[in-house]
């Protein structure tokens, strides 16, 4: 007989949890998404978030959403699931999952289905009705990546650090 726990989290908390926590690491002052790449076996894999490329420095390039082609955020801005695998370091992601805070847009699904990711499950998609989202979903319906929405347990879990 054993006395474990049984309020432990899941497994999809725990990746989605981590995709979150992730997303509060950009310094994006309207959109903070974070993203987690897992091994079939439930290994992280690579983590990322949105934001500015390597070099180019946060107090320099523009993060406001409007203004002249080169002065707002959107031409300059790494979306979190691109980070994730471009920080992949360890070979390949062929057959691994993708927890992400937003549904991937058209670019990043190239990305994911191109990386060989096999599934992505999601927390909000509210771009649903957008081009790039129905492009992206379009694109991984054909390639064979399946993506389900992430299901809230609300539960809470506070960290202190």
């Amino acid at each position: 007989m054993s006395d474990k726990r049984t309020d432990y989290i899941s497994w999809d908390e725990y990746f989605m949890g981590v995709a979150k926590l992730s997303g509060m690491r950009s310094k994006d002052p309207n959109t903070q998404v974070g993203a987690c790449i897992v091994s079939n076996d439930n290994k992280i894999l690579s983590m990322g978030y949105n934001g500015f490329p390597m070099g180019c420095s946060d107090d320099e390039f523009p993060w406001c959403r409007e203004g002249g082609p080169l002065d707002s955020k959107y031409v300059y801005t790494t979306h979190s699931e691109l980070n994730a695998i471009l920080n992949y370091r360890g070979g390949s992601l062929e057959g691994a999952k993708l927890y992400v805070s937003l549904f991937p847009c058209n670019e990043c699904a190239k990305a994911i289905i191109q990386a060989g990711i096999t599934q992505v499950i999601y927390d909000c998609d509210k771009y649903a009705d957008t081009p790039a989202v129905i492009a992206s979903k379009r694109m991984m319906d054909a390639a064979g990546v399946e993506y389900r929405q992430y299901k809230h347990t609300n539960r809470k879990i506070e960290i202190e650090l």
